[in-house]
């Protein structure tokens, strides 16, 4: 839900992006804008920390916890600093900045990027409603056979 609102929210900031850069309509941007970052929160984020801890086995579970994690960072830099070019006005950049793509194309890009954010959660493994415990439970076999 939370990658499906982002990305309308970034539709909604993109398609009519001329109406909210009139000084009358500001606090609907900002408004708008601050709405997807409450989905974010909402979900991605939460789900950044709680998806490593239920599909890893357990006996790799720090190591890919902190691979993702790591890869999350990684992205997080890289994103931030590439839309910080892209969003340069393609006409007048600022002084040290190439020409970009603008910021309402920036914000049909993120929400392409929401787009295929939510359809990679639906390939995310369900838990089925099992508990950690019960789905940690890898060594049930070696247990019952002595090999421990």
């Amino acid at each position: 839900m939370g990658f499906f609102m982002m990305t309308e929210f970034m539709l909604a900031l993109g398609v009519p992006y001329e109406h909210w850069t009139k000084p009358a309509h500001h606090t609907g941007f900002v408004v708008l804008y601050g709405l997807t970052f409450f989905f974010a929160n909402f979900g991605p984020n939460s789900t950044t920390f709680i998806v490593p801890a239920e599909i890893f086995p357990a006996r790799l579970r720090s190591t890919c916890h902190g691979i993702s994690a790591a890869a999350g960072k990684a992205g997080a830099i890289i994103g931030t600093f590439g839309f910080l070019y892209a969003a340069q006005d393609p006409h007048k950049p600022d002084a040290g900045y190439l020409r970009g793509i603008g910021i309402r194309n920036t914000l049909f890009v993120l929400a392409g990027t929401n787009f295929l954010g939510m359809l990679m959660s639906l390939f995310v493994p369900e838990s089925k409603g099992k508990s950690l415990e019960e789905m940690s439970k890898e060594n049930v076999g070696d247990e019952a056979s002595g090999d421990v």
